[in-house]
């Protein structure tokens, strides 16, 4: 394969696939595996889904101007502008590390799914092996181009609507009759602590609203397109997952929740055991979408930060497509590492540890932007919301996972130094 100097990039994603990109990165593992990790808040997770739709929507919409107010300029070099270079690169490293893990734990979610089906994948060391198989498959399509990158995202959008569906079908039909019996609503009320740590988990559910802004060098007329791709994704997931993810937390037994494919709890609890089998498929291939969607941003990340210099310029070098190969392949090699690291968890926990994870990572991205936009006078009073928000949901995170986060940051400070003495030389 020819890896030359990278040409100038094809602009081949309309509105359509704009929010098939946008929508397909958010409705991945989220939803299909949150409702394990929220059924414990109980009503606060509701109240928490409602903090995190609205906060995501505004910080949406500031990144959407931002880009169209800065066009042909990635985040981290909005940040660098604003607030220097050493800012620029460290919020760009830590964003390309948290689409890493968030490629981790897709994978993890898609193989939990599929052990419903095939048990052994239960299993800690062999669910690591099917998911570092997953994680490569995608690259494999990315490999062959945007093009092929955002059809294939249209597909599994579309299918991973049908166990959306036939949840929303369920619920109606059982809420309705009296068959499904929703939680009571608490005595004491909701609980401040209680609402904090699950709008850190529901916002793992919508992280990748950004990601038209991200993708924009192959965006067409990205001015018009982004802005309308990002705030329509972003609201019509955010009504999915409030409705769906809820409903199941506080309609399906608590102990059947806590399962690799809650979805297919619920069918099987409510309807049958049969269909439940299909279920945990259509949401494996969900999880797919997804881990397509973001293997792409996962190419493009350190692409555009080692044309600004910001990494080493080797991993600037794309394929006569304009494809990051050298970017998507040491990508893929780190998401494979931390997945070996971490294979003797069990699934459910190590989708948890790793979701909080890549939810704190993106923050320190929605902080820089933020802060970059009330520098640029761009929308400063929903830059300034978004930013009370972003560290609100840092604090809700909790000190490990954001403490963690710190810490990788920190860790690429050598290539942000051998970076800068290539530009030097």
């Amino acid at each position: 394969m020819t890896i030359t100097a990278s040409p100038a990039p094809a602009r081949t994603l309309g509105l359509a696939a704009c929010i098939a990109l946008v929508m397909g990165n958010m409705i991945g593992s989220g939803v299909f595996l949150l409702p394990a990790a929220l059924a414990p808040f109980g009503w606060d997770a509701v109240a928490g889904w409602g903090f995190t739709i609205a906060g995501s929507l505004v910080l949406a919409f500031v990144i959407a101007r931002l880009t169209v107010a800065l066009p042909g300029t990635s985040a981290s070099q909005m940040i660098a502008r604003a607030y220097g270079p050493l800012a620029g690169f460290a919020i760009g490293w830590i964003y390309w590390l948290s689409i890493i893990i968030t490629n981790v734990t897709i994978a993890v979610a898609a193989t939990a799914n599929l052990s419903s089906v095939l048990p052994l994948l239960a299993r800690p060391g062999v669910g690591a092996i099917m998911s570092i198989g997953l994680l490569w498959a995608m690259t494999g399509i990315n490999l062959i181009g945007a093009r092929a990158a955002g059809m294939t995202q249209i597909v599994t959008t579309v299918i991973k609507l049908i166990p959306i569906a036939v949840v929303l079908v369920l619920l109606v039909m059982t809420v309705g009759n009296g068959t499904a019996q929703v939680a009571p609503f608490p005595a004491q009320g909701l609980t401040g602590a209680g609402i904090t740590a699950s709008a850190a988990l529901t916002l793992w559910a919508l992280l990748g609203f950004e990601s038209a802004s991200v993708a924009a060098d192959k965006v067409r007329d990205p001015a018009r397109t982004i802005p309308r791709a990002t705030l329509i994704g972003t609201a019509v997931t955010g009504l999915i997952y409030l409705l769906v993810c809820s409903g199941i937390a506080l309609t399906l037994p608590a102990a059947e929740t806590q399962t690799g494919s809650p979805f297919g709890a619920f069918v099987s609890h409510y309807w049958s055991p049969g269909p439940a089998r299909f279920i945990a498929l259509f949401v494996a291939i969900s999880c797919l979408g997804a881990l397509n969607g973001w293997t792409l941003l996962m190419g493009e990340v350190p692409l555009a930060m080692a044309r600004a210099g910001e990494l080493p310029r080797w991993l600037a070098g794309t394929n006569a497509k304009g494809t990051p190969v050298r970017g998507l392949i040491v990508s893929t090699l780190l998401a494979s590492l931390l997945l070996v690291a971490n294979s003797l968890q069990e699934l459910v926990a190590l989708f948890t540890a790793m979701a909080l994870l890549a939810t704190s990572a993106t923050l320190w991205l929605y902080v820089g932007c933020a802060l970059a936009s009330m520098r640029f006078r761009v929308v400063v009073p929903a830059a300034v919301v978004g930013l009370g928000y972003a560290l609100w949901t840092l604090w809700g995170a909790g000190i490990v996972a954001s403490g963690s986060s710190v810490l990788l940051m920190a860790a690429g400070l050598p290539f942000y130094w051998w970076a800068r003495r290539e530009r030097a030389a």
